[in-house]
């Protein structure tokens, strides 16, 4: 942070570092990368022999190999021992079936996820760097197969009986079936056979700023249900129109955000969200927003523009709540061999953009399964494959490797919540009729099916 504040200005320094902040490549290991160039350019320069660049190269080994090494395998091992405690802990995965009528707002949603929020934080060092203890993915899952539509969640065993009460209490009606096979089992990790292909997407701009959340909609009002504008029903309408042949699996991975620091795993602190999102509310507050500057001043205090306070209000509101490291990944699935639909993506993409808000933030794809330049990028046609089989690898086992953004507990109940009848897609899986709340003497470990 410091120092891409302190290079702001340098011609080259400056969009370096802000790529390496984007894409969160650590400094250091490019800065010995790019040393050890100039070193070997400056001495072939002055027309040294190769072979005292070899013997100047292992002289000074000492130095910048045991920083490379330990930056190279510092991650590989917290990827290692974190993989362990996630089997150790194990994992559920469970059908929701929708109850025939929700008249909640996706509030409902939102404290489910706050009751599940766990930041694992660890009482030792032992315990990140030997146990490997720390927040594990949730998965929150749409999924459409041939049209027919299912919702699904996968998380560690021990939430599975909380996760359960939890949405018993808040949907009346509502069924939680616990699956003995996961339905991406279906699916071959070789996808022989298979058209396939898988997009990230996140939020578009800086985490700090929310997208279009259920509150923007008025869904906290609780307005009647054929009044209710629902940022959920464009995406299940497109989930409802693909062919039989076809299938879409939407997968929400999200877990707890906290603070990075060397007993958490990182080898530099860094503020949580929060923290982050008052500095920025602070910069439009003092008029330094670039994005606004029809600031006025009155009486010598700054006044906000009503786009500016809106912005600000819904910050500090979002601030205010649990908030989860997020990541979101579209598959795409024919069991016919090259068939790719251009068609359904678009229509995926645009099922996105209803949480869209001009100012503010909204969903995006910001990497895909293929690359823009074929030719150049994979001419053979390898490296796409590798990368579908790894996606389909990543999918199933609910992980996923690389940046994330964070999101409040009130921007992921937007995007995942249960849908009242404003929803009229019919292959939407909900309960035949009303049905009782969980019994009181449930036993505990024991879900209703």
């Amino acid at each position: 942070m410091s120092a891409h504040g302190e290079s702001k200005g340098i011609p080259l320094l400056t969009p370096l570092l802000g790529f390496l902040n984007k894409e969160d490549i650590e400094y250091g290991v490019v800065a010995a990368i790019i040393g050890f160039i100039i070193i070997v350019l400056a001495v072939v320069y002055i027309d040294v022999p190769q072979s005292k660049i070899l013997t100047f190269a292992f002289l000074s080994a000492p130095i910048w190999l045991p920083y490379i090494t330990f930056h190279m395998l510092f991650e590989k091992w917290l990827e290692m021992v974190g993989q362990k405690f996630l089997v150790k802990g194990g994992r559920e995965i469970f059908e929701i079936k929708l109850p025939p009528e929700v008249f909640k707002s996706p509030e409902a949603m939102e404290f489910i996820f706050t009751q599940i929020y766990n930041a694992a934080s660890p009482d030792n060092l032992m315990e990140t760097y030997i146990d490997g203890k720390r927040p594990v993915f949730y998965s929150a899952e749409l999924v459409s197969r041939g049209g027919d539509i299912h919702f699904y969640m996968t998380l560690p065993t021990k939430f599975m009986q909380t996760i359960a009460n939890n949405f018993y209490s808040q949907y009346p009606g509502v069924e939680i079936i616990k699956l003995d096979l996961d339905y991406t089992a279906e699916i071959p990790l070789d996808l022989k056979g298979i058209s396939f292909m898988s997009f990230l997407f996140n939020k578009q701009e800086d985490e700090e700023f929310p997208i279009k959340t259920y509150i923007d909609f008025g869904m906290d009002k609780l307005p009647k249900e054929e009044l209710k504008v629902d940022p959920m029903t464009p995406m299940l309408e497109m989930l409802a129109a693909i062919r039989p042949e076809q299938q879409v699996w939407i997968q929400f991975l999200f877990k707890a955000h906290r603070k990075q620091e060397f007993k958490h795993g990182q080898l530099h602190k860094r503020p949580t969200w929060e923290k982050r999102v008052q500095e920025k509310v602070d910069k439009i507050i003092a008029g330094e927003d670039t994005e606004k500057k029809d600031v006025l001043e009155a009486q010598g205090a700054t006044r906000l523009t009503s786009f500016q306070r809106d912005k600000v209000d819904a910050m500090q509101r979002n601030a205010g709540k649990f908030a989860f490291e997020f990541v979101a990944r579209v598959v795409y699935i024919s069991h016919k061999e090259g068939d790719y639909d251009g068609g359904l993506y678009s229509r995926f993409i645009r099922s996105f953009t209803q949480t869209t808000i001009k100012g503010r933030n909204g969903l995006g794809i910001y990497w895909r399964t293929d690359f823009n330049y074929n030719f150049i990028s994979d001419p053979f046609g390898k490296r796409r494959m590798m990368l579908k089989k790894h996606e389909i690898h990543l999918y199933k086992t609910r992980n996923h490797h690389g940046p994330t953004k964070v999101m409040s507990s009130e921007e992921l109940a937007t995007i995942f919540h249960l849908p009242g009848t404003v929803a009229v897609t019919p292959t939407l899986n909900r309960v035949a009729s009303t049905r009782g709340e969980a019994p009181s003497n449930l036993p505990t470990g024991v879900l209703p099916q």
